[in-house]
């Protein structure tokens, strides 16, 4: 009777860890991808123009300041520099088009055709955790490319079969108008 429990642990023991070996775990199966995109980013990070000035601006949102994008911004912002900013809280109008870090495309706006063409309408505190610290910087006519680290994106799922767990997403956007400029209760 004494054999018994021992048995018994051993059994729960021994499936415990055969469960382990034959589980999904994405940090094993995607390791190679994971280690890709985290180096492209800090690649990024360390990207220099034309005239050794960094590349892109590291953006760190008040409330987390471990978190970060990078942009690069396509336009002269001084030309913008009185136009409205969104919010969190705020349904922008945008285009854009989505890249994985390895450019591999995986959406656009301009396959697009309602609100109107080539548009896409959302509220940004329902999209990535990404965009809602990256469009709240810009400007109604601010055009950027924005780079956003897995962990503010879809993190350790896949989204289809392009986005795999621990994506780098690129995006190159443009802040065509805020469609319900909400303030933030702040």
């Amino acid at each position: 009777m004494k054999r018994f429990p021992i048995i018994l642990l051993l059994t729960v023991v021994m499936t415990a860890f055969y469960s382990c070996m034959n589980s999904d775990d994405p940090y094993k199966e995607y390791a190679n991808w994971l280690e890709d995109n985290t180096t492209w980013y800090e690649n990024q990070k360390m990207l220099k123009d034309d005239y050794g000035y960094s590349y892109y601006t590291v953006v760190n949102p008040n409330y987390d300041p471990e978190a970060e994008v990078l942009i690069h911004w396509f336009n002269d912002r001084s030309k913008t520099a009185n136009n409205l900013k969104p919010h969190y809280t705020s349904t922008v109008d945008v285009k854009y088009v989505g890249r994985l870090y390895n450019d591999v495309p995986f959406d656009s706006s301009f396959l697009s055709t309602s609100p109107a063409d080539s548009l896409f309408r959302c509220k940004l505190s329902s999209m990535i955790d990404g965009w809602g610290i990256a469009i709240p910087q810009m400007r109604v006519g601010d055009s950027c490319r924005v780079v956003i680290p897995y962990n503010l994106a879809y993190g350790t799922t896949s989204r289809g079969n392009v986005i795999l767990p621990f994506s780098t997403l690129v995006f190159d956007i443009k802040l065509v108008d805020i469609y319900a400029y909400e303030t933030s209760s702040n």
